[in-house]
């Protein structure tokens, strides 16, 4: 039996999860149809299934592009996401031991994935864990609906440079499942909204926007000693109006930071 849509589809999701693919990245359908040996009818229909639950958009122009959410879109996602996974938490009775068993693998899982080098898989993992804690709570339609805003959070957490850090990550999910193993569904719904808080806290989204050319004009910026070198020349023979000039890129250049690493979204 040959690939389907369905295939292609959740393919490009488990790529979008493993941070293998970036916000924006074109999804040309000759060439996935070349890559999976199919129609491009099929590959068509995986797209168009994923421009329905808001993954990727569509240009008449362009063609199919993963989408790359605003800022506004960026907070509306982690809000979806708390009212989904807070009311999935709320007055829950105990976990019955196979969907404990299964939670705790996914967390050994987990910590070999931050000991290993495979960060595709890592940040994978780290993702799905909320999948996964939607299934074994038992709700596959919710589960179904919190794996496509974690795609989408997931490519909002690496368009807005995500700071949070793996290893926490996975030890508030292990805090979490282990309030559920107590009983405790108000602690966990209590730390489910802090790790949530904490994955959004760590997005530059807060950048100012009101400048269209901030990003360009910071990347072209001097660098430090070529505006050192042309301060040094501009104090002995630029005029007033060029030393000024020459004054506010170095301190451009000063105000600048190195991009954080990515991190993993969840």
């Amino acid at each position: 039996m040959g690939i389907t849509a369905t295939d292609i589809s959740q393919r490009i999701i488990d790529a979008v999860l493993a941070q293998k693919l970036a916000p924006g990245t074109r999804l040309g359908e000759q060439q996935l149809a070349l890559l999976f040996d199919c129609s491009r009818t099929i590959v068509r229909e995986a797209l168009t299934r994923l421009a329905a639950r808001g993954i990727v958009t569509v240009s008449a122009r362009r063609g199919w592009y993963l989408i790359a959410p605003s800022r506004d879109e960026a907070r509306e996602a982690f809000e979806a996401r708390r009212v989904i996974e807070l009311g999935l938490l709320r007055g829950r009775r105990p976990l019955d031991k196979p969907a404990l068993t299964r939670l705790k693998k996914h967390l050994a899982q987990e910590k070999a994935a931050l000991r290993g080098d495979d960060v595709g898989a890592r940040s994978f993992l780290l993702g799905d864990f909320h999948v996964c804690l939607a299934e074994c709570l038992g709700n596959s339609l919710l589960a179904d609906t919190l794996r496509d805003y974690t795609a989408r959070t997931t490519l909002i957490a690496m368009l807005y440079q995500s700071s949070h850090d793996a290893a926490q990550s996975c030890q508030e999910h292990v805090a979490i499942v282990a309030a559920l193993e107590q009983g405790d569904a108000v602690r966990a719904e209590a730390l489910m909204a802090e790790h949530l808080a904490s994955v959004q806290a760590g997005l530059q989204l807060e950048t100012q926007t009101d400048d269209p050319l901030h990003h360009l004009r910071q990347a072209l910026s001097p660098l430090a000693s070529s505006a050192s070198a042309s301060s040094s020349v501009s104090s002995t023979s630029a005029s007033p109006a060029r030393r000024s000039r020459a004054r506010t890129a170095a301190a451009d250049v000063s105000d600048s930071a190195p991009a954080p690493y990515l991190g993993a979204l969840l």
